[in-house]
């Protein structure tokens, strides 16, 4: 049997909040966030609980200390491992906040929504991260994109949720983009970059040049050269 390489499905970002959550819980009343990588150990004969791996972050040690106690004195958890704690998370791309501490944590898989997404063929591709009271979740969808709506409005109304599709796309568009992306340069793709983040490409525009060029110290005329040759390689055929 030959297998085809074309990509198909489609990837969605999910904005979402749901009942009886105790990450939602805890970012509700603290600040930071907690990132929902997996579960480690399937629930045993007879019991329900299982050992997943986060990691809470903040600014300070502090928020990421009364974030864990939260989190450890929820009704709906029971034990909480610590592992270890990242004091400066700026170079790693994953985990936000100034602080980190990955830890293991005893719980229902159903106070989560991660397994109800699996059920409706929305699989994850990177931690789910939960913040101010609120879950996002970068996932793929595999069947047909009409069928997205029916399936997110099943999940609602099976889970009491609130689902809001923050971004779509198409996976073989997100590939085709990313590898245009690394042919980029880095000083053309951090120029774009910030082009793109500073809303230069909106329409009224929400960033100048001048304040580009300002934010990466670099003149206006070497700003406006990388965004020129960024853009031919981005947008050429």
């Amino acid at each position: 049997m030959s297998r085809g390489t074309s990509a198909t499905g489609t990837r969605l970002t999910l904005d979402l909040w749901h009942p009886d959550c105790w990450a939602i819980q805890a970012t509700e009343d603290n600040p930071g966030g907690i990132l929902a990588h997996a579960v480690y150990d399937s629930p045993t004969s007879g019991e329900c609980s299982v050992n997943s791996l986060f990691t809470a972050y903040g600014e300070t040690e502090s928020e990421v200390e009364a974030l864990l106690d939260s989190i450890d004195e929820s009704p709906l958890t029971e034990t909480v491992r610590e592992l270890h704690t990242q004091l400066d998370t700026r170079t790693d791309p994953v985990a936000p906040g100034e602080v980190s501490r990955e830890f293991f944590l005893e719980h229902d898989p159903t106070d989560m929504i991660c397994p109800l997404l699996l059920e409706h063929g929305f699989v994850h591709s990177s931690p789910g991260r939960i913040e101010g009271g609120r879950e996002y979740w970068n996932v793929r969808y595999a069947g047909e994109r009409g069928d997205i709506e029916d399936e997110l409005a099943s999940i609602e109304k099976q889970a009491n949720a609130d689902i809001d599709i923050e971004r779509i796309g198409s996976v073989g568009r997100e590939t085709r983009d990313a590898n245009r992306l690394d042919a980029l340069t880095p000083s053309q793709r951090e120029a774009f970059e910030l082009a793109r983040e500073r809303g230069y490409y909106e329409w009224p525009r929400e960033a100048s040049t001048r304040e580009l060029a300002s934010e990466l110290d670099v003149s206006k005329t070497t700003l406006l050269e990388h965004l020129r040759k960024a853009e031919a390689k981005l947008l050429d055929p």
